[in-house]
């Protein structure tokens, strides 16, 4: 029997022909758990993307997986200590999409100051006197403070530098030095939610991060501060207490691209908020930069189907 190549949800055709050479290549039509444990029996590889999971019971049902490929950064929707028992590396795609998600992110954060959605819905219902509300921030001398220092938190310190915007950030894995390098000042989160003018979220999700953003960490945010998440949905415990901020004063606005859980519940009281701006986790998905995502773990995927090291993986350990 030929062996498969499983896909929760659809890659591109170029990372398939890359594929296409190590078994048959699967689309999954499905996320349910059950009906993927009888669908992987004879994969040698598990692909995973969007709102899908492979868990435990997917990855002990598939006895001849050599390789599970993530598109992103972000892994939490898979189980890697299962993988890493039976070895098998996760590859991922982190850096490949690393500048989209940052320009994404300065995005949200000029149409906040600059209060675009506002001004547009003002002049089309024909209130042209609101310009003299005198409502529009300014991004210089404002405090842009980043929640992860990593890769794509770098590169928004680097784009909100020439709006000569303070720019301090939070990072336990990250040293003073390193930030000093980006003229970043390093600080606790504490701090950076009294400081900051405009919280940018790019953390890795763990079980420490989770819920980072909660009801208690809101008390300390700077009254009238804008808070933007472009990394995981579960780093904010609820839209409830986002919607209690907004409704408060204590945020003057949001910006969000990821939900918890995916897709949101849009009955919600919040997405009637003009001061709520979304997107459904697609402000990073450009055509040059999925291509290179999509690539990129193809790359990896064929590596490991070939007895390599692949690039980037989660769980290296596997090759000890």
């Amino acid at each position: 029997m030929k062996s498969k190549i499983v896909s929760i949800g659809p890659i591109d055709e170029s990372a398939v022909k890359i594929l296409e050479p190590y078994g048959e290549f699967i689309l999954s039509k499905t996320t349910k758990e059950q009906s993927l444990v009888e669908m992987v029996t004879d994969a040698v590889a598990l692909i995973v993307r969007g709102d899908g999971a492979i868990t435990r019971p997917i990855i002990e049902a598939a006895s001849h997986l050599k390789v599970i490929g993530r598109t992103g950064v972000g892994y939490d929707n898979i189980d890697i200590g299962a993988a890493t028992e039976r070895k098998v590396p996760v590859v991922f795609t982190p850096g490949a999409n690393a500048r989209v998600v940052a320009e994404a992110s300065m995005a949200l954060v000029l149409a906040h100051c600059k209060r675009i959605v506002y001004w547009d819905r003002q002049l089309k219902s024909g209130n042209w006197a609101s310009r003299n509300n005198f409502s529009t921030l300014d991004m210089e001398e404002s405090t842009l403070g980043i929640v992860g220092f990593g890769q794509i938190g770098r590169i928004v310190s680097q784009l909100a530098a020439p709006f000569n915007m303070r720019i301090i950030a939070h990072d336990p894995y990250v040293s003073k030095e390193t930030a000093k390098s980006f003229e970043v000042e390093l600080t606790s989160l504490e701090s950076l939610l009294n400081q900051a003018d405009f919280i940018c979220l790019h953390a890795v999700l763990t079980d420490k991060t989770k819920g980072l953003i909660n009801r208690n960490n809101l008390k300390l945010v700077k009254k009238g501060s804008f808070l933007i998440n472009l990394a995981r949905g579960p780093l904010i415990e609820s839209l409830d207490i986002l919607d209690e901020a907004l409704e408060t004063g204590i945020l003057a606005g949001v910006g969000l691209d990821v939900f918890s859980p995916e897709p949101p519940d849009t009955t919600h009281s919040i997405f009637n908020r003009e001061n709520c701006l979304t997107a459904p986790h697609s402000l990073a998905m450009t055509k040059r930069s999925m291509l290179k995502v999509f690539i990129q773990m193809a790359e990896d995927m064929a590596a490991v189907l070939d007895g390599q090291h692949p690039r980037h993986s989660v769980n290296p350990e596997v090759f000890d």
